[in-house]
């Protein structure tokens, strides 16, 4: 029997701290636990400043399996008296009639004796090592002692046992840490903490003088910047700062970038999350996340909330259950509320940005929440030229480079789309052993950007070579002849990105943002002159002209559809609403009757076929100029802007086409 007691008899859970001052006793048979003395002999049981929380705690983990190994080992322990004997002696046992039993295994042989060995300290059993039959009669012919060794089997044990639990415990502790990342045991408080990631001050390393060609938008943005350094101005005529600020413009013109420069231009904490960082597979985690990223900002206020990718989390909910998120909607839903919560006197300022704001839920975009929206677009030329300076900064650039030529050919170009090309341009200087970034590295860069990586190791027959300067020169002469076309920059037969077997670099100089209907037709016009330069010069058309087709009819179908700009369906528009706001979708045309969409599909058709009779036209008049240039761009490779021009000089004007529409 085992007895815990103390002195006074009376029963006491203690914990294991108290453990180590006990000192076990053995008295008639029992065992009990009493507390050693201490100093003055008093017998009393020591102060314990944790008991409150040791006697009622679980035991630790570790105690917990050192308790289950000692269990193991008590438990397989024999007490029986078991005596290790040779197989010499096991025959001269066997042979003097001593043997009880035996029990035969794999490496051993164990057994009983009939009486109890006094030469063996009274041991009743016996054990010894199994040996090969025919080799023990040939070692006892020769008068040999035979012994055995015996392998330890206590590792093997072990390491049978342990190592699954191991595994088991690891995987556990894996797959906590997956679904819950923070600490090592998945705590649920770390799960539910927003994960904001803190500029403090100007730490964000970005301010407006980082910032170009948004001028618009940064004198929208001046505003938050001025009431987050100067709100009593604000306050003494009771006006206040808009709640939410939504940036919204395509990917890559600087949105983010115009965020951290309002907040290194304030000097305030700047807390930058995505949206798609509050959405978890947990229901609540994501409105908790974001309670606890606006308890964060009102602890650091005057500070700057920026969500970015808002669009991840204030996606429109709809009614289909087939697109029902449950945990998006109740974090979108507790967005709104803090959004409605907050005082916008308190200095807290929500900015977020998207590329897709025609998908933001209606609730979110409403006067009191996100009251003001900032188009962030694509910068015009001067725009470009400021972009420009902020990036050459970090490179050694030629002074003779001209920054405002270099912004005539990137029309369209992002501020992302720059700061590549910038990079772009400071790789190839680097790679051509030069001591400065040149122009001409900023147009090998340009070309690298719009028509992709070279490809000189494709190898193309004579046949495919000859067919494709054909097809080039087409775009290329066609263009020359038609009036308001873009100037051609170059003409190439070297294989360029993953589908391009040649191209003509036609570039814009300016900027445009209106097209007549002749602008358009002779877009079309450009487009199948390729395919007419191959009729013309060959006699045959090849597959190279598909991206072409698909480019021309696309046009086509706008000046019917779309711009309404036919003579005979007239001033209306057959294509539906367009879902997306800052980008090309597909197209859907409204339902109509079978005779409109025959007319369509006509007026549509003979666009195209008068274009093309009008490539066919100019190409039959310049064939000389078409088969000449064949000739040496094959030699060549590559026509360049001077080559270009003695095209031009060569060519001869156009006749004018009838045209039935």
């Amino acid at each position: 029997m085992i007895a815990l007691t103390r002195s006074q008899n009376r029963d006491r859970t203690f914990g294991w701290f108290e453990f180590d001052q006990m000192i076990l006793i053995k008295d008639e048979g029992a065992l009990r636990f009493t507390m050693a003395d201490d100093d003055e002999g008093n017998g009393q049981m020591p102060d314990n400043p944790n008991s409150g929380q040791d006697d009622q705690g679980p035991f630790p983990l570790w105690m917990t399996l050192l308790t289950v190994l000692v269990v193991l080992f008590l438990v397989t322990q024999d007490n029986t008296r078991v005596a290790d004997i040779s197989w010499t002696d096991f025959e001269h046992y066997v042979e003097s009639g001593e043997i009880d039993y035996v029990t035969i295994g794999r490496s051993e042989i164990t057994g009983a004796f009939r009486t109890t060995q006094p030469d063996l300290n009274d041991a009743d059993r016996f054990r010894t090592v199994l040996i090969d039959a025919a080799l023990a009669e040939r070692l006892s012919r020769s008068d040999v002692d035979i012994r055995g060794a015996r392998e330890s089997t206590l590792l093997a044990s072990l390491f049978g046992w342990l190592f699954p639990l191991i595994i088991v415990m690891g995987l556990w502790l894996w797959i906590s840490r997956r679904m819950m990342p923070g600490d090592g045991l998945g705590n649920y408080s770390t799960m539910r903490r927003s994960g904001a990631t803190t500029y403090v001050e100007t730490e964000t390393g970005v301010d407006f003088n980082d910032v170009a060609g948004v001028d618009e938008a940064k004198v929208e943005l001046m505003e938050v910047v001025d009431f987050l350094q100067n709100p009593e101005e604000y306050r003494r005529l009771g006006a206040h700062i808009p709640k939410g600020v939504l940036l919204v413009g395509p990917p890559g013109t600087g949105k983010t970038l115009l965020a951290r420069a309002v907040a290194g231009q304030a000097g305030v904490p700047f807390f930058s999350i995505t949206g798609s960082e509050f959405v978890e597979m947990f229901v609540g985690v994501g409105a908790a996340r974001v309670r606890d990223l606006f308890d964060q900002a009102r602890a650091a206020a005057p500070a700057i909330i920026f969500i970015d990718e808002l669009d991840a989390l204030g996606r429109s909910r709809g009614t289909s259950q087939l697109s029902n998120n449950e945990e998006r909607e109740q974090t979108l839903h507790q967005l709104l509320a803090e959004l409605d919560g907050f005082d916008p006197t308190s200095g807290i300022v929500l900015l977020a940005a998207t590329n897709r704001p025609e998908i933001l839920d209606p609730a979110l975009l409403r006067a009191g929440r996100f009251d003001r929206q900032v188009l962030v677009d694509r910068p015009d030329k001067a725009g470009r030229i400021a972009i420009l300076n902020v990036h050459i900064r970090k490179i050694q650039i030629s002074p003779q480079t001209d920054l405002e030529r270099i912004a005539s050919l990137t029309t369209g170009f992002s501020g992302a789309d720059l700061a590549n090309l910038v990079n772009e341009a400071a790789i190839l200087a680097t790679r051509r052993q030069a001591d400065m970034v040149e122009f001409q590295d900023f147009e090998a860069a340009i070309e690298r950007v719009v028509a992709g990586l070279e490809r000189r190791k494709r190898v193309l027959s004579d046949k495919e070579r000859r067919t494709i300067a054909h097809h080039e020169l087409g775009h290329a002469l066609t263009a020359l002849a038609l009036p308001d076309s873009d100037p051609i920059q170059k003409i190439s037969i070297i294989p360029r990105g993953i589908s391009a077997l040649g191209y003509t670099m036609q570039r814009p100089t300016e900027d445009r943002y209106l097209a007549t209907k002749d602008e358009l037709k002779n877009k079309i016009c450009i487009l199948l002159g390729g395919r007419a330069g191959e009729e013309v010069a060959l006699g045959e058309i090849s597959t190279g002209a598909a991206d072409d087709l698909m480019k021309a009819t696309e046009i086509a179908r706008s000046i019917v559809e779309r711009f309404g700009m036919d003579d005979e369906l007239g001033h209306v528009t057959f294509e539906g609403p367009t879902p997306l706001f800052l980008g090309e979708a597909g197209r859907t045309r409204k339902p109509v009757s079978e005779a409109v969409a025959s007319k369509i599909d006509e007026a549509v058709s003979s666009l195209i076929s008068e274009a093309y009779d009008q490539a066919v036209s100019i190409l039959k008049r310049n064939k000389s100029v078409l088969t000449e240039a064949a000739l040496v761009l094959l030699d060549v490779e590559t026509l360049g802007a001077e080559e270009i021009e003695d095209l031009r000089k060569k060519m001869r004007p156009p006749h004018k086409l009838k045209v039935s529409r």
